[in-house]
């Protein structure tokens, strides 16, 4: 089939992610109502990119090293598609980046969805999953992005995944700001220099170490994979977001090689209530966002990220770092305020007040549906 016989293009609506959740380490995430649109257009030739939104001024400068752009292409080679002759990408960014809130998740999902959609392929949610983490180098945000609500991600250790570790990158990395570092790319199967993701003769080249991630951790051999479940209605996940980002290389440098048996254990009981607090009893949530693994580690990085998680706690309130920071992300039940949740918000923000920082306060819904994909209109402007 020839690219005239394919769709044209194709429009991808990618939620926001909070990685972690306190106790549930590169296990846990949940998708929020914060929204990211990418539309993509086949064209006869060329690469233009219009960003509206969250960093736009670096972003449209990006060419091929726009992470949209290299998802796509790694993708297309990954289902035996050859690249297009140009494409035209529109992205409208809501999603903070740098802020622990899944902007480069939701990046790299919206180029899957749409290189799938472009080549006519249906959607395969476990297929998308494996191409993601591929990319991102782990799944707890990508798994949330795409399925939507709570889930639950691990690397399956077997047979199939040791074959299919992840992509070989060369040095190169995804970056939290959208921007994929390292060389330009090439199209149609040719190895893409220093910096990005290597490709073959049959699709992305994979290495038993996975990809070299933007933090600086390989990942582990294995193939993605992810179980969602839904929480409760009434949960209602409230984002402080930091008005600086922080570097996820940064964050993940701070943790250490090995943790106390006792804080290990008691994480693990911890990750456990979270999920019975969120999906069948709120009253717990408190007591089963407590942290032990990574939250103090970091906080030399962030230290006003853990003074407003230690205020708010203080106050009954069961908030967490979101993802690697440095923005927090608080739950709350729907009643929490009784019958004034504005009221209930004000106080929130008293206390955010008492950090000396500007947060932004965003109050969100958990998205249940996770990211889609549809033909695009691409109307001209």
């Amino acid at each position: 089939m020839t690219w005239g016989e394919r769709p044209g293009s194709a429009l991808a609506r990618v939620p926001a992610t909070s990685a972690n959740l306190g106790p549930g380490f590169d296990a846990l995430g949940l998708a929020l109502s914060l929204h990211d649109d990418v539309e993509v257009r086949v064209m006869p030739g060329g690469l233009s990119i219009d960003v509206s939104g969250e960093g736009a001024a670096e972003l449209a400068l990006a060419k091929e090293r726009h992470l949209v752009v290299r998802a796509m292409r790694a993708t297309l080679d990954d289902l035996g598609v050859p690249q297009p002759a140009g494409l035209a990408l529109r992205c409208v960014n809501r999603i903070p980046h740098g802020r622990g809130l899944g902007s480069s998740a939701a990046a790299i999902v919206a180029g899957v969805l749409a290189a799938r959609a472009l080549a006519g392929a249906e959607r395969d949610l476990a297929a998308e999953l494996v191409m993601a983490n591929q990319l991102e180098g782990h799944p707890d945000n990508v798994a949330p992005c795409l399925y939507g609500g709570l889930t639950i991600a691990w690397l399956a250790h077997d047979a199939a995944a040791t074959s299919t570790a992840g992509c070989a990158s060369h040095g190169g990395t995804f970056a939290r700001d959208g921007i994929a570092r390292g060389g330009g790319a090439a199209p149609g199967g040719v190895a893409r220099g220093a910096g990005g993701v290597a490709r073959g003769a049959g699709g992305v080249a994979r290495g038993a170490g996975g990809v070299a991630r933007g933090d600086g951790v390989a990942p582990g051999v294995g193939t993605a994979r992810a179980i969602r479940l839904e929480p409760l209605a009434e949960v209602w996940p409230v984002a402080f977001i930091a008005p600086e980002p922080v570097s996820t290389r940064v964050a993940r440098g701070l943790l250490p090689a090995s943790v106390p048996h006792v804080d290990a254990a008691r994480n693990a009981g911890r990750a456990a209530l979270l999920i019975a607090a969120l999906t069948a009893r709120t009253e717990a949530l408190l007591d089963a966002t407590e942290d032990r693994l990574h939250q103090d580690y970091r906080a030399p990085a962030m230290p006003a990220t853990r003074d407003l998680v230690g205020r708010l706690r203080a106050a009954g309130v069961a908030a967490v770092v979101s993802g690697a920071g440095p923005s927090v992300l608080a739950f709350l039940a729907a009643n929490t305020g009784g019958s004034d949740n504005a009221a209930y918000l004000d106080k929130l923000g008293s206390i955010a007040k008492e950090t000396g920082i500007a947060w932004r306060i965003s109050p969100l819904g958990v998205e249940r549906q996770g990211a889609s994909v549809e033909p695009g209109v691409f109307a001209t402007r």
